[in-house]
């Protein structure tokens, strides 16, 4: 080894696994050795329970992911994105949900307002692999945020515009994209300051239904594996759309008949829960006496509560 080198950065699990992660940590601050770093901290990430508090009481730590994940935005708009790059950034961004999902470290990491820094990755319009990747790894993040029931979660998320990054998501994104575009969706619906602000623009309502909708109709049988998932979100999000009674005929126009098709159905078998909420569907769009049609383009006009 060249002397003043820096010791390529090591993790054993079964030693002392928070001394090890310290060691990483650290390893951060050094060009040289911070790519293995983030590499081995992501690999690890789960044999450490107190990683996010390590990483957010460490001093530097999080400005050096977040110097990796905006060292990708002049890339992202060059359409110049490398492997590498990617898989720097992902790795950092996953370091990332670690202190988005932990209960000590989420709402310092909100009111720092963190988030903001993976909008740019939601909001391309490349399907693109490097593309996907940025996009449904920067989901994963607000998709832990959005799984707990915490109005200040809420609030922060609608004051940043997630809603239409999402929905943005579900329109361009691959199938485990735009499932877990549609579960934060759902996520912001069930809070009632979320069901709000979808129904006080009929253009935010419309564009919700329209982008529900093409999912529907766009639905990849091929993809058996998270297929179920997605329509499982889709249904909870119609559900919970329908719960208000003014828009149900509205909303009765705007799902197309596909979603009832038997092939779907059949799907759903494995999942009593997500087949109890299209029957209850259904049940709420028959009390809008206004039959489900095919229709996707007509307006809903003034929405009201």
């Amino acid at each position: 080894m060249v002397s003043g080198a820096a010791a390529p950065p090591s993790f054993d699990p079964t030693h002392n696994a928070t001394a090890g992660i310290t060691r990483l940590i650290r390893g951060l601050d050094s060009e040289e050795t911070r790519d293995q770093s983030l590499d081995l901290l992501c690999k690890n990430r789960q044999s450490c329970d107190n990683l996010a508090i390590l990483l957010w009481n460490s001093f530097g730590a999080m400005k050096v992911l977040l110097e990796v994940v905006t060292s990708a935005y002049r890339p992202l708009l060059s359409n110049s994105l490398t492997e590498k790059t990617v898989t720097q950034v992902c790795n950092a961004i996953a370091l990332l949900q670690s202190v988005a999902s932990h209960p000590d470290t989420k709402m310092p990491f909100i009111r720092a307002t963190m988030p903001v820094y993976l909008y740019p990755f939601l909001n391309t319009m490349s399907s693109e692999r490097n593309y996907e990747c940025l996009r449904l790894t920067s989901l994963g993040v607000i998709g832990s945020l959005a799984k707990v029931d915490d109005p200040e979660v809420v609030e922060y998320l609608l004051s940043t515009q997630i809603f239409p990054s999402c929905l943005r998501c579900m329109e361009f994104g691959r199938t485990l994209s735009k499932t877990v575009a549609t579960f934060i969706i759902y996520r912001i619906l069930l809070n009632e300051e979320g069901l709000k602000y979808c129904f006080v623009l009929a253009e935010r309502y419309l564009s919700v239904s329209q982008c529900l909708a093409k999912l529907i109709e766009g639905l990849d049988e091929e993809d058996e594996e998270n297929l179920p998932r997605l329509l499982r979100n889709i249904i909870s999000c119609y559900l919970r759309l329908s719960e208000n009674q003014r828009t149900r005929p509205q909303l009765a126009s705007y799902i197309p008949w596909k979603l009832m098709d038997y092939k779907y159905v059949n799907i759903l078998q494995a999942d009593p829960e997500a087949l109890g909420n299209l029957r209850q569907l259904i049940f709420n769009l028959k009390l809008s006496k206004s039959p489900i049609t095919r229709s996707t383009s007509e307006s809903p006009g003034s929405i009201t509560r």
